[in-house]
């Protein structure tokens, strides 16, 4: 029943904090699904979670007092009938009844016709509900929502928050003749240079796929490899490359490319990446912080480790998951490996350093910092030429800086910040 693995889901997310992708993998009532009940599963639950500021908030006004904590597993049987109700439009007497459902047995069984009159009410009363009320602010953890406030302003913060609520489009970056390639896929050329799929379709049904002609990847996340420039014949490391889009991107420009994770389940990612494309690079199994290359290289992308705060678009369970801890934490491993990426590179060499994060503690900081701390290490500014038609992408201090509210009414891109560096 999609249904009931949409409520296993959204506990393993909310209740033991355990990523969507994860729980997708380890939840029983979930992998036992045919195909497509699996794909109506996801699609409550992401939104769901896309929205569950919103649906707390017709939650809390439909509930006159606490339900305590036996009644606390009826929450999220609520949330997923709520969604159904108020977001997605689907049956209301299957929302309702399934909601009911899910209730029988053990301690939920008392609250079967709370949930009811609750999913009822709902019914008549909900969409003027949700008219009153702040989404951009709601659907937002706080602490998001002042960070971009304070780094973006609230028009952009709620521009981005805007963004969040919808499923996002799929994006394709081809290893040549990007052109042809879109007529073939009915795709639409992106102003960066990626394609973007205008109807969803199973990936490995589409044209191309078999042959390796491209990849997904977000037309944000392609663009920091770019930032190298022409690197034909080049030795270029890919830092911590898992799943492996820039490697593909840097070997398929020409680049003799090291591949460097600290995972070797995720490289086993990059290794069917590179053999389904027939690109070649070599992949090294190692800590970043401690490796080091034989010899000096030609050109550096650091894709560091970050909360993906630039990425709820296709992860909304980044706003419920991760916290200010975070990007703390992560923010003192990129200085680390920052700064061991600057002892890989001969002089006169390019360092690309991105995350997919929109909190200034993990990008205009961190360039701060390394230039201020003495590293032999000078911006080169990126141009706006660089980023296609794109220009405003691309910051008048010479960073770029990509919104998922950037290109909003085609669907967005990921949030990413990506700096240039030549070593001196």
């Amino acid at each position: 029943m999609p249904r009931a693995a949409a409520y296993d889901l959204l506990g393993s997310v909310l209740t033991q904090k355990c990523l969507l992708d994860v729980a997708m993998n380890n939840t029983r009532s979930f992998v036992s699904l045919p195909e497509r009940d699996r794909g109506l599963a996801v699609l409550v639950t992401r939104t769901a979670l896309r929205h569950l500021g919103e649906i707390d908030a017709v939650i809390s006004a439909y509930i006159e007092k606490p339900l305590g904590k036996r009644g606390q597993g009826v929450i999220n049987i609520l949330r997923i009938g709520l969604t159904q109700l108020l977001f997605l439009d689907m049956a209301e007497h299957a929302a309702v009844s399934t909601a009911v459902d899910l209730c029988q047995g053990g301690s939920l069984a008392p609250y079967r016709r709370l949930t009811n009159a609750i999913l009822r009410r709902a019914q008549r009363e909900g969409a003027e509900l949700l008219g009153t009320l702040d989404a951009a602010q709601l659907n937002t953890s706080e602490w998001l929502w002042n960070s971009w406030v304070k780094t973006y302003g609230e028009p952009v913060a709620r521009e981005i928050a805007a963004q969040h609520l919808n499923e996002p489009p799929i994006d394709l970056t081809c290893k040549e003749d990007s052109g042809l390639w879109a007529e073939k896929l009915e795709a639409d050329l992106m102003p960066t240079g990626s394609l973007r799929l205008r109807q969803k379709a199973p990936i490995t049904s589409l044209p191309g796929f078999d042959e390796g002609a491209w990849w997904v990847q977000d037309a944000a996340a392609a663009l920091p490899a770019r930032l190298l420039g022409d690197v034909t014949d080049m030795d270029v490391i890919d830092l911590c490359a898992a799943p492996g889009g820039e490697t593909m991107e840097l070997a398929a420009a020409g680049a003799r490319v090291i591949a460097v994770d600290r995972s070797e389940k995720r490289l086993e990612r990059v290794h069917q990446n590179l053999e389904r494309t027939k690109l070649t690079a070599k992949i090294v199994t190692a800590d970043a912080e401690t490796w080091r290359p034989d010899h000096l290289a030609d050109a550096l992308l650091l894709d560091a480790p970050c909360p993906a705060t630039g990425t709820a678009r296709r992860h909304p369970d980044v706003l419920h998951l991760k916290t200010q801890q975070d990007v703390i934490k992560l923010a003192h491993l990129q200085t680390r490996l920052l700064n061991a990426a600057v002892e890989m590179v001969r002089p006169g060499g390019l360092i690309v350093f991105c995350t997919c994060s929109l909190q200034p503690e993990e990008g205009l900081d961190q360039i701060d910092a390394l230039l201020a701390s003495g590293a032999p290490v000078e911006l080169d500014p990126i141009k706006p030429s660089e980023a296609g038609t794109l220009t405003s992408i691309v910051t008048p201090q010479g960073y770029l800086r990509t919104l998922p509210s950037h290109l909003g009414d085609q669907g967005g891109m990921d949030g990413f910040f990506a700096a240039r560096l030549r070593h001196t």
